[in-house]
């Protein structure tokens, strides 16, 4: 009799709903309560309140209703009483007037807790935590360098997915993947650069960059410091040559190859070796210019992939950049985090970042030793003296390295070709090496002019007061200034 007045839901299977469901919904209120209030929060966390609890609250809504169905079968097989095929309500009976609008208000309360966990976990999977630090040892080097970048105030998304529903199921499903390969250990390292299947970036980057606005030039200062006992310092002021914009005369600078109808393909994965492009002159007539040295036969070519030449072709690191020792150690002596007044700093900080470690902790240790060590040997009266500018070399200099270097992903500054410029990768001259050539004789410059102008240069081999009209090396290396692209020496010898 008892078990027949609580009706067909007192059995195992839906007591046990029961609770599953009621505590999935306190611990979603609570731990939500208590995210509003601190502020804080955790990827962990956050994992927890998005998408265990609710799990654990839509099983347990789906396991009263069939332990019912269990229960109303079991008594039938029984004869244990007369079962209407279907329930009966009757709104002038208190008892079940009752139990109708309690299950209409927790059936409410229940919807209400289940949107706002699916639109705070919809949030949540495109925040950067869930990006960057659940999967943390893999997405490491992407999350660190993101981090200090002139996008660390952009969310992953935004770049990543983009506006729309389509992209957004694209990269979800491209994201399952993924997480399967974390599960199972199996996920590449480095992570492989170019992404496949990358959304364009004309939906991407344009949502911000306007290259129609494009036009001009931009002044940029480059600071340099020689490996000498006095880090000598030299400084190049150049003319960024952007251009872009339609109809006016800068229009065939930079970002003419994104205004344009440029195409290519390219011999690797990774599209340093190009040997192939195809460019719409001002005629509106596609002209193709071909590798001289290495070209592809026309059965390639027919075969091959092109690619419409896009923002990410050039900056292919806009967020993700890692710094090499060299120019890193050069950014933090210009800002005075490093003293350039220590003798061989920028020497003894380069070759012990060079250097091939295990682990952040040997680096750590190896640096941390080296620099004090080397002091101590070498210039002993300046261990007592510069003390302080010691400390803040060893601090610098293991900070480069912890943003640069990880070798649990067998990841370094050099491990992904950085295409702007072509200080260390071919980057321009992958086109712009004077090789390609068209079928009517047409070649692809390599005239620096094309891209950027020298504005003034301060180094020691240079007179003050003196205006070059061109690029003067600090060492004099002849005509190699001009038949050799500055990766082959520079990336050399960084990589020594």
């Amino acid at each position: 009799m008892i078990r027949r007045r609580l009706g067909y839901y007192y059995n195992l299977l839906s007591v046990s709903g029961i609770v599953l469901a009621a505590t999935g919904a306190s611990l979603i209120i609570v731990f939500m309560v208590i995210e509003w209030i601190t502020g804080f929060a955790s990827p962990y966390t956050g994992l927890m309140v998005y998408f265990a609890f609710p799990a654990m609250l839509v099983t347990g809504l789906l396991l009263i209703p069939i332990g019912e169905l269990l229960e109303r079968r079991r008594r039938i097989q029984r004869g244990v009483e007369d079962i209407e095929p279907f329930p009966k309500i009757d709104f002038n009976e208190p008892h079940q007037r009752r139990k109708f609008f309690f299950f209409i208000a927790a059936t409410l309360g229940f919807l209400v807790i289940i949107s706002i966990a699916t639109i705070e976990g919809y949030d949540f999977t495109e925040s950067v935590l869930f990006c960057g630090r659940i999967c943390h040892t893999v997405m490491k080097p992407e999350y660190t360098t993101w981090g200090n970048s002139p996008h660390a105030k952009v969310r992953c998304a935004e770049c990543h997915i983009g506006p729309g529903a389509e992209w957004f199921v694209k990269t979800k499903l491209s994201g399952l993947r993924q997480v399967y390969k974390v599960l199972t250990n199996t996920y590449p390292t480095p992570i492989e650069t170019p992404v496949a299947n990358l959304r364009p970036a004309r939906e991407t980057c344009e949502q911000c960059h306007w290259p129609e606005k494009f036009y001009s030039g931009r002044q940029k200062n480059f600071y340099f410091y020689a490996s000498d006992e006095k880090n000598t310092p030299r400084e190049v002021d150049l003319l960024l040559k952007i251009g872009g914009a339609p109809l006016t005369p800068t229009s065939r600078g930079i970002h003419w190859h994104i205004k344009s109808a440029v195409y290519y393909q390219a011999r690797d994965r990774t599209r340093q070796e190009i040997p192939y492009i195809r460019v719409r002159d001002k005629g509106g007539k596609m002209v193709e210019y071909a590798d001289t040295e290495k070209p592809l036969a026309k059965n390639e070519i027919a075969e091959g992939k092109l690619r419409q030449m896009d923002c990410i072709d050039c900056h292919d690191r806009p967020t993700h950049i890692f710094r090499s020792p060299d120019m890193a150690i050069d950014d933090n002596l210009v800002s005075g985090k490093i003293d350039p007044g220590l003798p061989f700093i920028k020497k003894v900080s380069f070759e012990l970042l060079n250097k091939p470690y295990k682990s952040n902790q040997e680096a750590h240790g190896a640096i941390t030793a080296g620099i004090r060590n080397y002091y101590a040997a070498n210039y002993p009266a300046i261990v007592s003296t510069k003390a302080d500018a010691i400390n803040n070399a060893v601090k610098a200099v293991l900070d480069i390295y912890s943003k640069n270097n990880f070798p649990e992903m067998k990841t370094t500054w050099s491990t992904h070709p950085d295409n702007i410029g072509h200080f260390y990768w071919p980057g321009c001259f992958r086109c712009h090496d004077g090789k390609h050539k068209s079928a009517d004789g047409r070649v692809i410059s390599k005239d620096c002019d094309i891209c950027h102008l020298v504005i003034g240069q301060k180094q020691e081999n240079i007179p003050p007061g003196t205006r070059g009209t061109g690029f003067v090396h600090p060492v004099d290396i002849g005509e190699e200034l001009v038949k050799t692209n500055c990766s082959e020496c520079h990336m050399a010898a960084e990589s020594r």
